[in-house]
């Protein structure tokens, strides 16, 4: 890839973490995307008519999409050819109840999500950011919120007051030391909201007593302060907020860095550098009116939340998305009652999650003979006691690409005196019963708020990726091996 295209590919990385503080951001920047692409909205409430050579996608819950190409030569119980990721990340969400007021503090109430590093979550600028229920009229809507100035912070606690830090290190406890602040309870007070009744409200009042708004929920339940803050961005009334699902949020944006330019420092890389990635590669391997022309098979990218806590969700790789696209599809083409089973035994899913890059600092933490560093291309994740679902060949096929076009690969297994993760691979590969590798990027401060991946592995994931989608039903067809 020549050096300006390079730039563009992370030059549109970085634009896309910038616009996806969240995962509902992120579907909605993908959804964006697929669109200007050519592809066509579904309704998963809805009959789907379906056309070989045409390009369609669906969302659940606002953050999970799934986007397919169907190719021109494509009849029922061919192939599905597949790369899915998650829109998740670790981060810290309100709690329903989040108005909380300590010593003249207005402070935010969060829950911690997923197993994030929360230690980094400490004296960053944080802003909030996610979906919000607004009635208007009549109805009731769903709105995408981000609040881009810094509005709350998570103090740490001066050392002065913690003698012991440097000898036994940061300890806290996540329920009563990881609240941002948002302001004092005196500019609260200057900062009075209209009640319904005609009444204001102080913002440190916390006798439970104020009236309800007119949309049942309670004020008391959250910060006035805070409420007017996001109706004002979404330009409504407080009142007309029912209920939201917001998040704290980093402010500082992503962006290449470092002394040679080579990396992207910047949040939530863990997946949203995957997610990315995959759609990118989607989008451009089926472009142009020829690039179906010859595919018998459906190319597909299948982004889902809740990952980082068990993808045990309507919405996670866990639930029936996979095999319900799958299945639609494959029924769209045809009445026979046999061919889904045929589909899903030809068909092939890339897990796509980051990887754990060698730590300079803390090069014990990996195997002698499996270190993937930075620049070093592609992951191949194998774990014997199936925490990936990599097998001899799925990992032989999805190598075979690189070699063909020239593309570095790693390998990597956990070392069998430290714990191992896992990632979507396993649960569709044994929910589905697909064919499945996982890979992904080298990276390090994987669940920090702010990580670090290698700007040429960009690149690397990105050929990669698209060199599977155009290549993979060729190669497969070549495999003469049962499994």
């Amino acid at each position: 890839m020549a050096k300006q295209e390079t730039h563009a590919v992370v030059s549109d990385l970085i634009d896309f973490l910038n616009a996806s503080p969240t995962a509902f951001h992120a579907v909605d920047e993908a959804k964006k995307r697929l669109q200007s692409a050519g592809f066509h909205q579904l309704s998963e409430k809805e009959l789907w008519e379906l056309q070989p050579g045409n390009k369609y996608f669906f969302t659940r819950n606002h953050s999970t999409i799934v986007a397919f190409a169907v190719g021109k030569r494509y009849v029922a119980g061919n192939g599905f050819y597949i790369i899915g990721a998650h829109t998740d990340s670790p981060c810290l969400k309100l709690k329903p109840v989040s108005k909380v007021v300590k010593a003249g503090i207005l402070e935010v109430g969060v829950q911690t999500y997923g197993g994030g590093l929360w230690h980094t979550w400490f004296d960053r600028d944080l802003t909030v950011a996610g979906r919000v229920i607004v009635r208007e009229g009549n109805s009731y809507l769903h709105r995408l919120v981000r609040i881009e100035e810094p509005i709350m912070r998570i103090p740490t606690l001066a050392i002065h007051l913690d003698k012991t830090v440097s000898t036994d290190g940061f300890k806290f406890n996540n329920e009563t030391h990881l609240l941002p602040i948002l302001a004092t309870a005196l500019k609260g007070e200057l900062n009075k909201v209209s009640a319904e009744n005609g009444t204001v409200e102080s913002a440190n009042q916390t006798d439970g007593k104020k009236a309800a708004d007119k949309t049942g929920a309670s004020n008391t339940k959250h910060h006035s302060l805070l409420l007017q803050l996001i109706a004002s961005k979404l330009g409504c009334e407080p009142d007309d907020i029912c209920d939201f699902e917001l998040q704290a949020c980093d402010t500082q944006p992503s962006t290449v860095a470092g002394a040679a330019k080579e990396f992207i420092f910047s949040g939530r890389l863990d997946n949203l550098c995957m997610s990315f990635c995959s759609l990118k590669a989607l989008i451009d391997a089926t472009s142009s009116d020829s690039s179906l022309e010859e595919e018998t098979g459906v190319r597909m990218v299948a982004l889902f939340d809740h990952e980082e806590v068990g993808s045990n969700s309507a919405q996670g790789a866990g639930s029936p998305v996979m095999l319900n696209a799958v299945t639609r599809v494959t029924n769209s083409f045809s009445t026979s009652s046999n061919l889904l089973e045929k589909a899903v035994q030809r068909s092939f899913l890339v897990s796509a999650d980051m990887a754990h890059a060698l730590h300079p600092n803390y090069m014990e933490k990996h195997e002698t003979n499996h270190q993937p560093k930075l620049h070093g291309g592609l992951v191949i994740k194998t774990n014997a006691n199936q925490r990936y679902a990599t097998n001899v060949v799925t990992s032989f096929i999805f190598r075979e690409i690189a070699s063909k076009h020239n593309l570095p690969v790693q390998d990597f297994v956990v070392r069998n005196d430290v714990s191992c993760g896992s990632t979507i691979g396993p649960i569709l590969a044994s929910g589905v019963g697909i064919r499945t590798v996982d890979v992904g990027a080298p990276q390090l401060s994987m669940h920090s708020i702010r990580e670090i991946c290698a700007v040429d592995d960009v690149k690397y994931s990105y050929e990669h990726f698209k060199a599977f989608y155009q290549e993979v039903t060729h190669l497969d067809g070549k495999m003469v091996v049962d499994i």
